[in-house]
């Protein structure tokens, strides 16, 4: 697993916090899923390399109410997004590498789902409910 980490960017100090309207990165997985549970902990690692954004881990069986309607069928699902649209909604191979490589890269964001704004306002009032 270090080999898969030494990718990243070098981690940002411990008192660098995301902005308030920062993006977010959210996971949508589940935790009956191995490749999942698995993917969590790198997940962290991405979070601390990239403090520009915010991060999410939403178990789709624990909050339907927010994530039925993105029909994940493969894991894990991610969606980044923010105020100013979605730009990126759908699944990702579970490498730490390939997800820092796509938050430095990220494509104009394109006006947002209803459902993506839904889960958006939900993260936004109860952020560490789904905190990585």
């Amino acid at each position: 697993m270090a080999s898969a980490l030494s990718a990243l960017p070098a981690a940002a100090p411990e008192s660098a916090e995301p902005a308030g309207d920062a993006p977010w990165v959210v996971c949508l997985c589940a935790e009956w899923c191995g490749t999942c549970r698995d993917y969590r902990p790198l997940l962290e690692q991405v979070a601390r390399a990239h403090p520009q954004f915010r991060f999410a881990w939403v178990d789709i069986e624990d909050h339907a109410e927010i994530a039925d309607a993105f029909d994940v069928e493969t894991f894990p699902t991610l969606l980044i997004a923010g105020a100013e649209g979605t730009r990126f909604l759908g699944p990702l191979l579970p490498h730490a590498e390939t997800l820092s490589r796509m938050l430095g890269a990220l494509q104009a964001p394109q006006p947002s789902s209803l459902d993506v704004d839904l889960l958006l306002a939900v993260l936004e009032k109860r952020p560490a409910e789904f905190a990585v």
